[in-house]
């Protein structure tokens, strides 16, 4: 008998990101037609296209209502939550805002050098406060090209004995699903994720590095849409 496995990219982003132009409705039919069964919707501090992917998904993909949270010292991963966390808090006020929520608490690229992360020097006694409320570790983002982050957080995780992840950090649809985690199990509820992770079987590759040169032009023209990152609380 074959048990059913769960193909889940747990960190995506949509146009309703300052960084992103995906439509939610493109980014929901790239992730089903490429095999996954999960995707998380994460943009920066808001939910709004996370509710607008999970309205259009096909019936084969469940999208998960996620955020990435900026802190004081780095960003978190959110999912499964109904209600935006603020951002501004603390790592550990923000966990504590998403454990109230039911929500899985996750660290995202925590020793990438350029961009906000737990993990940066000068931190330590913040991201030790988080450590117990944490869910999982991004131990490969695939936007993350250079600097042996990826290796520094699979270490983290397995010092401290959490689950590693693979995700894309898609702020393009090109970009979706190229990294990956397979989970043992299907996958209906916060619950059912924070028990496979222990099962986790990562699939790694990298973004473009083109696609990532586009970036500043992608921010340029949605602080013209007036599309910009929320203010802090």
């Amino acid at each position: 008998m074959v048990l059913p496995r769960s193909f889940v990219d747990l960190h995506c982003h949509t146009n309703a990101s300052f960084d992103s132009l995906s439509r939610p409705q493109a980014v929901a039919r790239a992730a089903a037609e490429r095999g996954l069964t999960h995707l998380a919707i994460t943009d920066h501090d808001r939910i709004d296209g996370a509710l607008a992917a999970r309205d259009a998904a096909p019936d084969s993909l469940t999208v998960i209502i996620g955020q990435e949270v900026r802190t004081t010292t780095g960003d978190l991963i959110a999912l499964y939550v109904e209600r935006p966390i603020p951002p501004g808090l603390t790592p550990a006020e923000a966990a504590g805002r998403i454990r109230e929520q039911h929500g899985l608490v996750g660290l995202a690229h925590p020793f990438d050098r350029f961009r906000a992360g737990a993990g940066r020097r000068g931190w330590e006694a913040e991201l030790e406060a988080l450590i117990p409320q944490l869910d999982f570790v991004e131990i490969w983002n695939a936007r993350l090209l250079a600097g042996g982050g990826n290796q520094q957080a699979a270490e983290f995780a397995h010092l401290h004995k959490l689950p590693g992840v693979a995700v894309s950090d898609a702020h393009t649809v090109v970009e979706v699903g190229v990294a990956y985690t397979i989970l043992d199990g299907m996958i209906t509820s916060a619950a059912d994720l924070r028990a496979g992770l222990a099962t986790a079987q990562l699939v790694t590759a990298r973004g473009s590095r083109l696609v990532r040169a586009a970036m500043p032009f992608t921010k340029v023209i949605q602080r013209l849409r007036g599309n910009r990152r929320v203010s802090s609380a």
